[in-house]
């Protein structure tokens, strides 16, 4: 019988890491940044995400630029190598603290999106608590298992998303485009801003993750992941400027904008109310992202702290995850608050600090070795 591998020795190829990566960072994206970015941004809501997607490219850079120096390493890893192991823990308490709260922010949008709009009489816990259980034992079972499932997954949402929007184009507008600048520019920077914190600076988690692709160069890897980022700030871009050209202006008072697209849209009276089939598919899209950060934070935890287990505290996490869940959120109106305001700093300070610490010193190690 063949022994079962540690979740820490599997491993995926290059296109199996560029599904995970456009899977975490489109899941629970659709859902939230539509609506809420054009309430922000009005119709230049694209550009606050050719913006802030931009900063996105210019992390995944770096985290690319460090995986080539240490391809074998995770960010721990070769943090603990570049600045040893008390300024590793000391950034930590940040990093952590925000995945923590990472992964209870993804599962509460969930049920706060299902109980405003479709099973309204349903406690928020039962779907936070069905979430978090689903996606411990995924994270247990390892991330080969993870990168077949959600391959799989990510076509079947990916599908009837752009179903939506394909028989929506009757009844597009493209006048209510313009203008782009109806309020100058502060708005758009407004809208990069909450973008930047959601989802583009979430890229780091991929630091932990790079070290388990199997095949190929890295130049292969690297092309793959660009191109899958490069692909995800269409898609919502192309989200945006389809929920304007259907609601204009209102689209910014509706919080899950693409759930209320796939309500108003039908083709020749067969296909009509199509809004659960939606609503299922960007809940499994939050379902996948939530399974790779409850990952990410058992494997930096792991490492953190030299487990020789690395399952030992998946069950821990995700239970901690589900509490925090239950006393953080008062309501959708200060969940909102806390997302586009206290979000963007608290990843500044857990994400970019440390992620651009390490690249200036391997920059500065790689100069001195010559």
């Amino acid at each position: 019988m063949r022994e079962e591998k540690s979740i820490d020795k599997q491993t995926i190829s290059a296109y199996q890491m560029g599904v995970l990566f456009f899977v975490f960072m489109t899941g629970s994206s659709i859902i939230n940044i539509p609506g809420t970015l054009i309430g922000k941004a009005d119709n230049g809501s694209w550009l606050s995400l050719l913006l802030s997607g931009g900063i996105g490219f210019l992390i995944l850079i770096c985290i690319l630029f460090l995986h080539r120096r240490f391809p074998t390493m995770t960010f721990v890893q070769y943090s603990r190598h570049l600045m040893g192991t008390p300024l590793t823990i000391l950034f930590s308490l940040f990093t952590i603290s925000f995945l923590l709260q990472m992964q209870s922010a993804i599962v509460n949008d969930v049920g706060l999106f299902m109980v405003s709009s479709m099973l309204r009489e349903t406690p928020m816990y039962a779907f936070t608590f069905l979430i978090f259980a689903i996606s411990s034992v995924v994270v247990r079972a390892g991330i080969e298992v993870m990168a077949r499932m959600f391959t799989l997954t990510m076509i079947l949402t990916s599908i009837s998303i752009f179903f939506v929007l394909i028989i929506a184009i009757p009844d597009y507008n493209p006048a209510l485009l313009l203008p782009i600048l109806p309020k100058g520019i502060k708005p758009v920077l407004h809208g990069a801003y909450f973008t930047f914190g959601f989802p583009y600076v979430e890229v780091f988690l991929f630091s932990m993750l790079l070290p388990f692709v199997n095949d190929g160069p890295t130049r292969k890897l690297s092309k793959t992941m660009l191109f899958a980022l490069g692909i995800n700030i269409l898609v919502l871009c192309l989200s945006v400027i389809c929920a304007i050209m259907i609601f204009g202006s209102f689209a910014g008072e509706k919080p899950y904008v693409f759930f209320s697209l796939a309500r108003v849209v039908e083709f020749q009276e067969i296909i009509q109310r199509i809004e659960s089939i939606i609503g299922m598919s960007l809940i499994l899209g939050s379902f996948m992202k939530t399974t790779i950060t409850l990952y990410v934070l058992n494997l930096y935890l792991s490492q953190l702290f030299r487990f020789e287990n690395t399952q030992t505290l998946v069950m821990p996490l995700a239970l901690i995850g589900f509490f925090m869940g239950l006393v953080t959120v008062d309501g959708a109106t200060e969940w909102g608050y806390i997302v586009t305001t206290i979000h963007p700093v608290w990843t500044f300070a857990a994400f970019i600090i440390p992620l651009l610490l390490l690249t200036v010193i391997a920059l500065f190690k790689k100069k001195t070795a010559n």
